[in-house]
């Protein structure tokens, strides 16, 4: 074996031992429109790291590439908080009394609960999606102080354009006058429905604008062959937001299910610097 092969080997075993343990939390946390179903895994170890999972629209906490970066990066010793959003999954809440808004008002509530928790040393938010443009105004809003990195996957800076141009999956609204309720086109047998107030807010979110107030380490990962949310919303975000780097995976899609091995030890790769190693 070549010696670059053995201490690419070493390297990743140091990373992710087999043996790691590491311990699955079940919680229930108080959110801005009822409690929040949420699972916190932690390392077998004190004084950690965590980051806190942003799911996308009508996703959940167990998203497939979130459930695998958490393991991941258990075994390399940081903790990490994943949680479904008023609405969705186990949460309480209406989904057509979603919008972004109270979801980024949902992460504030995770993160007053995580600082609570005796062996976290800092805070890093990751998301996905919809999630993403959360996960981005809020790390603007707080700043580098209080959040140490931010993990980006497919960011849908979109929803705010579709809002203006009233569509949605396919399916045409007045923007100007939007209805009180806009039936989406799925789930066939039960159609979810977003509420007016979805849209309204949509409209006027201050994405890019709030977001590029964070100066801490941004990485970005999207693929090029995304049609939920063009690659194109993420090259912007890297111009806005100096200090982020982005990763696009050719032919990928939305739901990273094609190259999600890369889109996952990319992700990894970036935490781990900058939350582990010295001088980050």
């Amino acid at each position: 074996m070549k010696l670059t092969k053995v201490l690419q080997l070493i390297a990743f075993m140091l990373l992710f031992p087999i043996d790691a343990i590491c311990s699955t939390t079940e919680l229930t946390i108080q959110g801005d429109h009822g409690k929040l179903s949420a699972i916190l895994t932690s390392p077998d170890t004190a004084n950690y790291p965590l980051v806190i999972f942003c799911h996308g629209f009508t996703s959940n906490k167990e998203f497939p590439i979130f459930e695998k970066i958490s393991d991941k990066l258990a075994k390399a010793g940081i903790a990490s908080l994943r949680f479904d959003f008023n609405g969705h999954g186990k949460s309480e809440g209406n989904f057509e009394d979603m919008t972004v808004i109270n979801e980024i008002s949902d992460v504030q509530k995770v993160i007053e609960y995580s600082l609570t928790l005796k062996d976290v040393s800092s805070i890093s938010l990751a998301g996905h999606s919809q999630g993403g443009v959360v996960a981005a105004m809020l790390a603007g809003e707080m700043g580098l102080e209080n959040i140490r990195s931010l993990l980006l996957l497919a960011p849908a800076a979109v929803l705010r354009d579709d809002a203006l141009r009233g569509i949605m999956f396919g399916k045409k609204y007045d923007p100007l006058n939007p209805p009180e309720f806009f039936e989406l086109p799925f789930p066939e047998d039960n159609p979810l429905k977003i509420g007016r107030e979805y849209i309204l807010t949509a409209q006027t979110l201050p994405i890019y604008e709030t977001s590029r107030k964070y100066k801490g380490p941004l990485f970005l990962i999207h693929g090029t062959a995304d049609t939920v949310v063009p690659y194109t919303y993420s090259q912007r975000f890297k111009y806005e937001l100096k200090n982020s780097e982005l990763y696009l995976i050719d032919g990928e899609n939305h739901a990273f299910s094609v190259h999600t091995d890369a889109a996952i030890n990319a992700a990894v790769k970036f935490l781990v610097k900058t939350l582990l190693e010295k001088n980050n």
